[in-house]
């Protein structure tokens, strides 16, 4: 089964998380990942409003962990440490009916 990082941001250093981006993204395609929104429109229904939603289909949860786990993807989140707020979650997504 597939995997989603499912990913709510509120940017607070533009400049820093603008690094963090540019090295995340060779990490999740080394990693099977494909982005399905980053940064797009949106309309906050309920629960907290982060700025940025971004979400990423891997080929497997497996796959989504080993990336999120990397020593690259690592190496371009501390970037986003201390320059954005974040939640991430990954999901495993169901069959299709």
């Amino acid at each position: 089964m597939t995997a989603l990082w499912i990913a709510h941001v509120h940017v607070t250093d533009a400049e820093a998380y603008g690094r963090y981006a540019e090295a995340a993204g060779p990490a999740i395609a080394a990693h099977g990942g494909v982005f399905l929104a980053r940064g797009g429109r949106y309309r906050q229904m309920e629960g907290n409003d982060r700025s940025r939603n971004v979400v990423a289909r891997f080929p497997s949860f497996e796959a989504a962990v080993a990336c999120y786990e990397s020593p690259e993807y690592q190496t371009a989140l501390a970037h986003a440490k201390g320059a954005s707020e974040r939640d991430l979650v990954i999901v495993e997504e169901s069959a299709p009916a």
